[in-house]
């Protein structure tokens, strides 16, 4: 037998539950995992309260996010063996917030020895969107990062630095430092963000990247020279009204980012660890918003 963290119904935090279940065995095209973290995003939230969708069978198990050790192989599968460290998304929402689960080989990676699996557990969801929001960024642009304080945001500032960008991130006063240690120019959130922003581009940015959306997208895109290069992850259809789009997507967002931080350039700043049987604490630290950095469940 297995454990999972589970939501029993769509809703609240109040139908969350630990319950013992079989591991789950991999099919054709699937690897089997014992999970050894998994991370904690927003999105978790989104995905119990049905905001995803109420298709799927309940109870359903959270996390979309994890890393561990392959323990079987589903027909067809090569490139990967019992015993490999790997990361990726949960196959056929299984869920990540257990202690066995099973991914899709083709969305899998292996986990380079210099990157720590708590690290790694951050970058399927957190890491690619980050990888899919910064990685247009050149040399020598200017680049504006809206909520460039949480754990996606962060990240994105670094995608955006190691490619020679210059960076200006917009996050609360609090997260100052940092935004200022992922080598970012820290702009102050709020009323005056985008005035403040100008003073420091006076010829305008080159790409923005959302984290927020609404209000604050709409303040700060003004500054941008192309709109088409304004890109969210937040709030798409504020996006293609300004002019930009959503979120772009590449196949080997995966790949790239975690090459980035075994290189030493992405550090996905895990700030909080808990234990499977505090998966509850962790999911309402996140929805809190005041995280600060990543928060990971260790089963």
């Amino acid at each position: 037998m297995s454990t999972a963290f589970v939501t029993t119904a769509y809703g609240g935090p109040e139908h969350q539950e630990l319950i013992a279940r079989e591991a789950p065995a991999p099919r054709s095209g699937e690897i089997a995992i014992e999970v050894r973290v998994a991370g904690v995003n927003p999105a978790d939230a989104k995905r119990r309260e049905g905001l995803f969708g109420r298709s799927g069978a309940l109870p359903m198990v959270l996390g979309l996010e994890a890393a561990g050790v392959v323990t079987a192989l589903g027909e067809g599968v090569e490139g990967f063996a019992v015993g490999d460290d790997v990361l990726g998304p949960p196959a056929r929402g299984l869920g990540a917030f257990a202690a066995h689960t099973v991914l899709r080989a083709a969305d899998a990676v292996h986990r380079p020895a210099e990157v720590a699996c708590e690290q790694a557990a951050t970058l399927p969801v957190a890491g690619t969107t980050a990888w899919d929001l910064a990685s247009s960024a050149a040399p020598g642009e200017t680049v504006l990062v809206l909520g460039a304080g949480g754990g996606v945001g962060r990240m994105a500032v670094q995608v955006a630095v190691a490619a020679g960008a210059r960076v200006l991130g917009i996050a609360s006063a609090r997260k100052k430092g940092l935004v200022e240690s992922a080598g970012a120019v820290h702009v102050p959130s709020g009323d005056g963000a985008s005035d403040a922003a100008r003073a420091l581009a006076p010829e305008g940015a080159d790409l923005l990247l959302d984290l927020v959306g609404g209000r604050p997208l709409r303040d700060l895109a003004p500054l941008v020279k192309d709109p088409s290069r304004i890109l969210s992850a937040a709030d798409q259809p504020t996006a293609e009204e300004l002019g930009g789009a959503g979120r772009p997507s590449s196949r080997d967002a995966l790949a790239r980012i975690t090459q980035l931080v075994a290189e030493g350039a992405v550090d996905p700043h895990v700030t909080a660890r808990f234990p499977l049987v505090s998966a509850a604490e962790a999911m309402a630290a996140v929805e809190s918003g005041h995280s600060g950095g990543k928060i990971v469940l260790i089963p």
